[in-house]
C-alpha cells in the first residue's frame, strides 16, 4: 500500500489528484495500492463550517464525512468531480 499525504494541496486538488492516479490506465497492473492519509485536506471544510461554536457541530461533522467519502471513493479511481461523490 502506498499513502499520499495531501503536502499543502487544496482539499479539491488531493481528491482529484489521488482519483485520477487510481483510475489511470494502468493502475490495474500495480502491485500495490494508492490511497490518502490526508490531515488539512480533510479537516479546512469541517474546521470552517464548525468555526468553533458548539451548534455548528452537526454541520462540521457531516462536512467531514462528506470530505472522508470523497477521498474514499478517490482511492479507488471512482470519484465524480461533478457530484462530489
Amino acid at each position: 500500500m502506498l499513502v499520499f499525504l495531501d503536502g499543502g494541496q487544496s482539499e479539491d486538488n488531493a481528491t482529484l489528484h489521488l482519483n485520477e492516479m487510481n483510475k489511470s490506465k494502468y493502475a490495474h497492473k500495480r502491485p500495490w495500492k494508492l490511497t490518502f492519509s490526508y490531515g488539512r485536506a480533510l479537516q479546512v471544510s469541517a474546521l470552517n463550517a464548525w468555526g468553533g461554536n458548539r451548534d455548528n457541530e452537526t454541520s462540521a461533522q457531516q462536512t467531514f464525512l462528506r470530505r472522508a467519502a470523497a477521498n474514499a471513493k478517490a482511492s479507488t479511481g471512482e470519484y465524480e468531480e461533478s457530484t462530489g461523490r
